[in-house]
Parts: C-alpha cells; sequence; structure tokens
C-alpha cells in the first residue's frame, strides 16, 4: 500500500507548516506530517498523511494569500494516482491529473479525454511556473511528455515535475557544502 495523502508546494522564508492554515501542526516523522528536501529559494514541499485540516482548496488560497507566492496541492491516492491544482497569486488556477492510466480508472473518464487536456494542463501549469519566477526557457512539450507518464509512485512524478517546471532542484540540507 503506498501513500494517501496531500503535498503541498509553495514559497515561504519559515517552514510553510507554520502558516496559520495549519492550525499549529507540526512535522511528525512517525508518518503524520513531513518535509521533502527543501529547495533553493525558499521552495517547501510538506507531506501530509490524510487529508489536510481544512482541505485541499482552503490550504491552496490561505498558502498563496499567507506567502504572496504561487502554491499547489497535489491530493495523492495510494501513490497510485493525483490531482494536482495550482494558485497563482493573481488567483489563476489549474490542475492537473498524474499518472493517466490510473487517473482514468478511477475517475470513470476516459484515457482519451484526459490525453487530449494534455497540451493545455502543460500550457497552463508552465504559465503557473513563470509567475513564480521559474520556467523561462522551458519548452512546454517536455511538460507534456511527463504529464502522461506512467511511474509506480505517483510522488515521484509529482517531484519530477516541479523539476521540469524549472523549479531549482532539491538539496539533501544534511549535504556538506
Amino acid at each position: 500500500m503506498g501513500f494517501s495523502g496531500e503535498l503541498v508546494f509553495g514559497r515561504s522564508e519559515r517552514p510553510l507548516i507554520e502558516a496559520p492554515v495549519f492550525g499549529g501542526a507540526r512535522e511528525d516523522d512517525e508518518g503524520g506530517i513531513t518535509a521533502w528536501w527543501p529547495r533553493p529559494g525558499g521552495w517547501q514541499t510538506w507531506q501530509f498523511h490524510g487529508t489536510l485540516p481544512r482541505g485541499t482548496e482552503a490550504v491552496l488560497r490561505a498558502v498563496v494569500e499567507g506567502t504572496g507566492a504561487p502554491a499547489c496541492v497535489a491530493s495523492v491516492h495510494d501513490s497510485d494516482v493525483a490531482v494536482m491544482s495550482g494558485l497563482e497569486a493573481d488567483g489563476e488556477q489549474w490542475d492537473v491529473w498524474l499518472n493517466l492510466r490510473m487517473a482514468a480508472e478511477v475517475s470513470d473518464r476516459p484515457l482519451a479525454e484526459l490525453n487530449a487536456r494534455v497540451p493545455d494542463d502543460a500550457r497552463r501549469a508552465l504559465a503557473w511556473a513563470r509567475s513564480a519566477g521559474v520556467g523561462d526557457g522551458v519548452d512546454p512539450t517536455t511538460i507534456e511528455k511527463a504529464l502522461p507518464s506512467d511511474v509506480t509512485f505517483v510522488e515521484d512524478l509529482y517531484d519530477a515535475l516541479l523539476d521540469r517546471l524549472g523549479f531549482p532542484a532539491a538539496v539533501d540540507p544534511e549535504a556538506p557544502c
């Protein structure tokens, strides 16, 4: 059985977990809330096992409002499939399915319908990344190729998509400089 829960990505000088929307929650390596390796520039991913305390949409809006920067949330089911939603600081929102073959199965939508959305989804995801100050020079076809990928763990696709969108690579905080 894989991971089911939420991945929250945003930019902040402080740990995102300290944002008021999380109501004083703390990192818990026992399986509740864990931080992924940070990305330069204050970009962070937090993994919440289970659902978010106030719901995906409310958390996404609160993170963007609190940080003034774009953010995204991915709702993951059993590491097989995810819906990733992003929000720009100006309110423009987008969403994509990750691992389209599995998404077709769980959403009862034809795979062809999900595949037809890929070019527009890639364009909107790249516009979101550019609103975050990254993604210049990224070829949209690299995003189009990533979105329909079949992967064992959808969390890996989520992380790879952030890389392909031009966000700085995550860095092991314990690695020597």
